[in-house]
């Protein structure tokens, strides 16, 4: 995103003040002047964005806590509905997040993408902001998306956007707070993104989750019996074209990286139609070796 690129999109030209200048490089000198000479604390160029907004995306700290203190919008959204907390995210600002946040920012709300700000870092591997916001109260609402509609074609989730990505620490990150591995969109699950994307450690990540399976528990005096998810990555699942993982990646990938992965996808689907294959096999062997 460069900044004559930002100010310059719409008819007629962004209306870029002194004020988005000093906020954009920082100058807290002339920001301090400005702002005490009554200059308009959220004056908007033609696309929304305010000076807070600039001052997020540099990550200019200082100007973001002058802007704050002066009253600045904290959630005021620009014309593609970003509030500063969703650039300072996108672009790894761990301070200026942390000082949005302070000041009540709202995580949860979505651009006119529908993605959160939580949806940026972990698109674009932003592991301290990331962990920063899987911190917050509102920790829940993020995860589980209820600002967004899951019929929309545009929904993902955060963990499908690491997996595209390739980012398996922000992953690691997402299952640790306990993510719905298995989330569907209409592309279906973070392992049919990976998948497609040739992410292959990430779809090694996934698939040492496990899979999910049903486990018996059963009481012998009554005769009664249960039965518990094991929860886990399920690669059965398909998408909305009626896909799994592993018939996407047979469709339409040929790479190197996709012969790793559909070798993995195949044995985790082996042993999610026979879930005692591995243990059967190690107590044959254990039997046979003495060990």
């Amino acid at each position: 995103m460069e900044a004559d690129h930002m100010t310059s999109r719409t008819t007629p030209r962004a209306v870029f003040s002194a004020l988005h200048h000093a906020a954009l490089t920082g100058t807290t000198e002339l920001l301090s002047a400005l702002l005490e000479a009554q200059a308009t604390v959220d004056i908007k160029d033609s696309n929304g964005m305010r000076p807070l907004h600039y001052a997020a995306w540099q990550g200019k700290a200082e100007s973001v806590l002058t802007l704050l203190r002066s009253g600045a919008s904290v959630n005021g959204a620009s014309v593609d509905g970003h509030i500063p907390l969703h650039l300072a995210a996108q672009y790894g600002h761990y301070r200026v997040s942390e000082m949005l946040l302070q000041h009540q920012s709202n995580p949860c709300l979505v651009n006119k993408a529908k993605k959160t700000p939580l949806d940026l870092a972990c698109e674009f591997g932003r592991v301290q902001v990331a962990q920063l916001l899987l911190s917050s109260n509102m920790v829940v609402a993020l995860l589980e998306g209820e600002r967004k509609e899951q019929t929309d074609s545009a929904f993902t989730t955060p963990l499908h956007l690491a997996a595209r990505n390739g980012h398996k620490d922000i992953i690691e990150l997402l299952l640790k707070a306990s993510i719905d591995i298995n989330k569907t969109t209409k592309s279906g699950t973070a392992l049919h993104e990976a998948s497609l994307y040739g992410k292959t450690e990430v779809v090694r990540l996934l698939l040492d989750v496990g899979p999910s399976v049903w486990v018996a528990f059963s009481w012998r005096s009554s005769g009664l019996s249960c039965f518990s998810l094991q929860a886990g990555v399920d690669v059965n699942i398909r998408n909305t074209y009626n896909q799994t993982a592993l018939d996407i990646v047979n469709q339409f990938t040929t790479s190197h990286a996709s012969r790793d992965i559909k070798q993995l996808l195949r044995g985790a689907r082996l042993r999610s139609w026979f879930p005692n294959l591995r243990a059967n096999v190690g107590s044959s062997r254990s039997r046979v070796t003495g060990e």
